[in-house]
């Protein structure tokens, strides 16, 4: 057993209770070997939904975060300029970025300028509310929102803008972070200021810089922030050889260098149809916005009605209704990639049919902390300490000793599950659970994506007639193997 073990201690305070010291190190044994036997693939891609692609004829795709591949430097760069774009004090722009404070899917409560982690139940995790850079204690959660609990009508309520906002897309990590670093400097400096005005003009400036941002990309800086990414166009020609079609949708403008950059100088020859500045989630639920050719050499776009669309050219805004109409392509046999769960993907899945695929970058770093020995240590001494907890919580309310080491393991269950949520991030723990349930972020994904991986170009290490078959879980009232395993 690990010397910094809480459990390690409780048991052996307790000393009449040999038999658990017994059988918790034989858990935590087993745990740890069945873990150290199933590395997780950082190149995998993850079905959630079943999912043939010998079905697909057409793939989709977003261009930021899902084909352009972005370096960090690029969040840097983000930060640095909506900080200029703020009309704040000037010890503001003086604040530095810091990578590692925050984590994509956050929520921010707009009125009270609170950024926090909520679970699938809309339950707060616990020791994961900021304000600003601090930290505030449950106590003080629980005196604002009465529990830890955020109702629905705080997310998503019918009549009036939402209180609370989900900060969902790589856009917002550095986002996130500005929020924070301007809050704890109006704090500390003693600076009256009122959370929701504070809110939206950060997100006004983050809006903004979009497009500056993609004009500085030019082809002398594009590769201090874009990722050299030579699988790329290999992924797009093996789809070509297979006479799928291709087609890019994109709320960003016309970006020829950054696809040079990545696949060379006939990009556009792999796509049969490119669309720029679709203002997306509208290209998905809006009906009556006309398509309008965009012209490359120029950079503006024609007034003609357009009625079909050529190989050769780039188009701009539309529906994603009149391209359906156009095209004549049917729904479930297009897949459609993109980064952003609610823009990119939710409408297409709810209201189109469409099979979609969700490009999660920090996949890789998460899935590198899964695999980690630091990782297999924690868990499997959490996992072991919850399986007692199961297995002897009867008999251990039967008495005052017994109830005292129940109380000892829950203490120290809390103490493994901080532990292992600060492998993941030290403020937020992981993008995809809370201690014991998935993210607010993850029940979207799972609902939205038939697919999902860390980047397109893992589909490589599948045949393009691959079948994706969703793991089968088990439900709470259904027979687990691994328990009846771990009990023999």
């Amino acid at each position: 057993m690990s010397s910094d073990c809480g459990v390690n201690r409780s048991l052996k305070t307790l000393s009449n209770y040999p038999q658990l010291i017994q059988h918790y190190d034989y858990l935590k044994s087993v745990i740890k070997g069945k873990i150290n036997e199933s590395t997780v693939d950082v190149n995998g891609v993850y079905p959630n939904n079943e999912l043939n692609l010998a079905d697909i004829e057409i793939y989709g795709f977003d261009y930021d975060y899902t084909l352009a591949v972005y370096k960090e430097s690029i969040d840097y760069l983000i930060y640095n300029l909506v900080s200029k774009v703020l009309q704040y004090p000037i010890g503001i722009h003086q604040l530095d970025y810091v990578p590692e404070f925050a984590i994509r899917g956050l929520h921010y409560d707009i009125e009270n300028g609170l950024l926090m982690k909520i679970d699938s139940f809309h339950q707060i995790q616990k020791g994961s509310v900021y304000r600003g850079i601090t930290k505030i204690s449950d106590k003080e959660v629980e005196k604002i929102y009465g529990d830890l609990y955020i109702s629905q009508s705080l997310i998503r309520p019918e009549n009036s803008y939402p209180k609370m906002k989900q900060l969902i897309d790589l856009f917002s990590v550095p986002e996130i972070c500005l929020l924070a670093n301007v809050t704890e400097y109006f704090n500390q400096n003693n600076i009256s200021y009122h959370p929701e005005i504070l809110f939206y003009d950060v997100q006004n400036a983050v809006q903004s810089i979009h497009p500056l941002m993609h004009g500085m990309l030019d082809e002398e800086k594009i590769k201090d922030y874009l990722q050299n990414h030579p699988q790329l166009q290999e992924f797009l020609l093996r789809l070509k050889k297979a006479n799928k079609k291709m087609f890019l949708i994109t709320n960003s403008p016309y970006n020829d260098c950054g696809m040079k950059y990545m696949i060379g100088d006939g990009w556009t020859d792999l796509f049969d149809l490119i669309i720029v500045h679709a203002r997306k989630p509208k290209f998905f639920v809006q009906e009556h916005r006309p398509f309008r050719q965009y012209h490359r050499e120029t950079d503006c776009h024609l007034w003609e009605q357009v009625t079909k669309f050529e190989k050769d050219k780039v188009y701009m805004e539309g529906t994603v209704k009149q391209l359906l109409e156009i095209t004549g392509w049917k729904g479930n046999n297009i897949l459609y990639f993109g980064d952003q769960i609610y823009s990119d993907l939710a409408d297409l899945t709810l209201y189109h049919g469409w099979r979609t695929g969700a490009v999660i970058k920090e996949l890789e770093k998460e899935i590198n902390t899964l695999n980690s020995e630091d990782f297999a240590e924690a868990i499997s001494e959490l996992q072991a300490i919850q399986q007692l907890i199961e297995e002897h919580q009867k008999r251990m309310e039967n008495d005052a000793r017994g109830k005292d080491l129940l109380k000892c393991l829950l203490h120290d269950r809390d103490l493994l599950r901080k532990r292992t949520k600060e492998l993941f991030n030290p403020q937020f723990g992981s993008i995809f659970r809370t201690h014991h349930n998935p993210t607010y972020f993850s029940r979207r994904l799972f609902r939205y994506s038939d697919i999902y991986t860390a980047q397109v170009t893992n589909l490589l290490n599948y045949s393009v007639n691959h079948l994706f078959c969703p793991r089968r879980g088990f439900l709470p009232h259904e027979r687990s193997v691994t328990s009846k395993f771990l009990e023999k």
